[in-house]
């Protein structure tokens, strides 16, 4: 049995697709193909089942993934530690990250990194739905409040979201000095999070804030350009929103209330030993992006205190 053929099975079963599978692995559909037909012979048994339309695993192939996975994982890491021994950090390394944070954040922090480790091959995907990491990552890179008890989580910074709006906006319909002066105002909200309010903790529960939606999207910066617009009130991490507020096209809203604070995180599943070029990551990721992270510096703070001393 072809340990070639095994990653080939892998790869399909991970991607969805020969195609997908073929362009992860850097080979040509045919071979990918051909690997898993023979693996196929092999074995005696029909591994996927293939349609004009679809491809799904058999009974077979389910029951032999789990071991597959964990055999070319194993056959990874065991040349990336033999690399490691030497002092190299080489080989894959998959990840997942949300769409603004990585566009704005994760890719700069990035390039140097893999400047200085080039033997890295890097396979980064930038998705804003909550990607499993089973799904064929080494880690996940997520913004939040980690809860999946699944996972090992680094803390790579911590996010502040702020209510902001444009000063436009605030001229025309008023600054809002608490919670319930909000609720007459235009909301622009974020529809991944399923509720179109605001919620505050505060020491005699939580302040849930609903004001009349103007705009609801599934896009940070499509949020903050809304807001920059004058549509409404946005409330948004600090990450999307630093450099508007610093230039003055947004203005930070202080009602006395805090939202709930977040973290910037890297993940990966519980009970896999994370390999020494993800440490080297987890590591470089948190001093780029620094304690406080560099989103929250100077230039938000002025722009907050100035803010909360306008009439």
């Amino acid at each position: 049995m072809k340990l070639d053929g095994i990653a080939a099975f892998v790869a399909v079963a991970e991607a969805g697709s020969i195609s997908e599978a073929a362009r992860r692995l850097h080979l040509a559909k045919s071979v990918v193909s051909e690997r898993l037909a023979e693996l196929e012979r092999m074995l005696g048994t029909t591994l996927v089942r293939r349609t004009t339309r679809r491809l799904a695993l058999t009974e077979d192939g389910q029951v032999f993934l789990d071991r597959a996975g964990r055999i070319v994982r194993e056959v990874e890491a065991a040349a990336a530690d033999l690399a490691e021994r030497r002092g190299d950090l080489v080989g894959p390394l998959r990840l997942s990250a949300p769409v603004t944070f990585g566009r704005m954040h994760l890719g700069p922090a990035l390039y140097p990194f893999l400047a200085r480790h080039p033997r890295i091959e890097l396979a980064l995907e930038l998705d804003d739905r909550r990607v499993d990491v089973t799904d064929g990552y080494d880690a996940v890179l997520r913004h939040g409040v980690m809860a999946d008890s699944r996972l090992i989580a680094w803390r790579l910074a911590t996010s502040r979201r702020v209510l902001v709006a444009s000063p436009g906006y605030l001229a025309r319909a008023g600054l809002p000095s608490d919670a319930a002066a909000l609720e007459g105002h235009r909301g622009i909200f974020y529809t991944n999070r399923g509720v179109a309010d605001w919620r505050f903790p505060g020491a005699g529960g939580t302040v849930i804030v609903r004001a009349e939606t103007a705009l609801r999207v599934n896009h940070g910066d499509m949020m903050r350009d809304a807001a920059m617009a004058g549509l409404g009130i946005a409330l948004l991490p600090m990450f999307v929103v630093h450099a508007a507020v610093a230039d003055g096209h947004l203005a930070v809203i202080d009602i006395g209330l805090s939202a709930e604070p977040e973290f910037i995180f890297l993940a990966h599943p519980e009970g896999r030993r994370p390999s020494a070029k993800l440490r080297a990551l987890g590591e470089h990721l948190r001093r780029a992006f620094g304690d406080p992270p560099y989103w929250d510096g100077p230039p938000y703070r002025e722009s907050r205190a100035t803010q909360k001393a306008a009439p």
